[in-house]
């Protein structure tokens, strides 16, 4: 089969706040090839996704995302490597292009999956789907009341583990910090597993990042995430040498395998999160979870919208028994509630696993996806290069 057309659905809520929540909006991308249908999320904005791969060709190495898709046979796991390659290198120099091709790989083996009836772990080359301990991902409070409400909220719903992020976490004080530690460790209890998530707060300063370590390890946190921007490599690496309990992690924001190679090589993490939706989709995110292996560094997935996106996270590392522990939303937007058909429940022991279903094991709930749609249309010199599709 061949991929026939490659449609785009800018999703939204009525109104998206400055909450850093990536659920707020979504970019659905729906793959058909041969007659079969495959879907795949983007994590970025979805207007400069979208004409990304529409967009003109600026030269050569500026090719619209398009060109290397579209008519593109898709029989074997070895053509969505193919599709991908061209797309590094015809479009090297539009940056927007692995955000917006990360959507349209997941959806491209969502579709070999289905029509060779086999999930997308078992075309990666995995026996068996292990079952994974999710952490509820949640935002810290802006309050150490708040986070602890929401601590118990979560541990009551069933979590063993926890991750609180962002909101005031290094924009006030050490102590500060200290008590929102405090407050989620209270709230899950003590045998919880927390994790933090600072959102790169402290830029490369290392010195600022050190100072939340006791406090850190006080409440037996087992990890920091992204205490710096992805690119402050000798900052991770400087931290890690500190020899705190607190192991950092980050690759969220890798847009490639390099720039997560280099977060294990050079900056010294002791977890790599890679999110689908970003670095290229899901066979780069294999690539990276074997290489993780390799090194003793656990992969983690990073996902943080819908169970769509959930499930492509999970495929790269369904088959590594001992990497074990997965990003779970737990306090999705009603966009990202509504955007599936079905989920990735967890069983009675509180564990996820990839499904076992063909291709990504997701069904879309069209008809609820309406009233999130945004009516998006790209014009240039009079000639419509997209406009949205319709919901069928």
């Amino acid at each position: 089969m061949n991929v026939d057309a490659v449609d785009f659905f800018y999703l939204s809520m009525p109104d998206v706040t400055v909450d850093v929540d990536g659920s707020q909006d979504a970019l659905l991308v729906r793959v058909s090839a041969g007659g079969q249908t495959g879907w795949g999320e983007c994590e970025a904005a979805p207007l400069p996704s979208i004409a990304a791969f529409v967009c003109p060709m600026s030269h050569g190495a500026c090719r619209p995302v398009s060109a290397s898709v579209l008519g593109q046979k898709l029989e074997t796991p070895e053509d969505i490597r193919r599709i991908a390659a061209m797309v590094a290198y015809d479009s090297m120099d539009l940056l927007q292009a692995q955000h917006t091709f990360s959507g349209v790989e997941m959806a491209l083996w969502d579709a070999l999956g289905r029509k060779l009836d086999e999930p997308v772990w078992s075309l990666l080359g995995y026996d068996r789907s292990e079952a994974k301990i999710p952490y509820a991902s949640l935002l810290f409070g802006d309050t150490p009341q708040e986070t602890l409400e929401r601590a118990k909220n979560a541990l009551s719903e069933g979590f063993s583990a926890f991750k609180f992020g962002w909101g005031p976490i290094g924009r006030r004080s050490v102590s500060d910090d200290a008590d929102q530690f405090a407050a989620a460790r209270e709230g899950i209890g003590t045998y919880g597993h927390l994790m933090v998530d600072a959102g790169q707060i402290f830029g490369d300063d290392v010195g600022a990042a050190s100072a939340r370590l006791q406090a850190l390890e006080t409440e037996r946190t087992l990890w920091i995430e992204e205490p710096f921007q992805a690119g402050a490599l000798e900052a991770y690496a400087s931290l890690a040498r500190q020899g705190s309990s607190v192991c950092t992690a980050g690759g969220e924001a890798a847009h490639n395998v390099n720039m997560a190679e280099h977060l294990m090589t050079y900056g010294k993490v002791g977890y790599i999160q890679i999110d689908c939706g970003r670095i290229g989709g899901i066979g780069p995110a294999k690539t990276v979870a074997a290489s993780a292996a390799a090194q003793g560094v656990t992969y983690v997935n990073h996902t943080f919208t819908s169970h769509l996106a959930l499930s492509a996270s999970l495929q790269p590392f369904a088959g590594l028994y001992d990497h074990n522990i997965c990003e779970f939303p737990a306090q999705p937007s009603r966009l990202a509630i509504d955007l599936t058909a079905n989920y990735l429940h967890r069983d009675s022991n509180g564990l996820v696993k990839a499904p076992e279903t063909p291709g990504l094991g997701i069904d879309i709930d069209l008809p609820s996806l309406a009233p999130y749609l945004v009516d998006t249309e790209i014009t240039v010199n009079g000639k419509v290069l997209y406009r949205t599709p319709t919901l069928e």
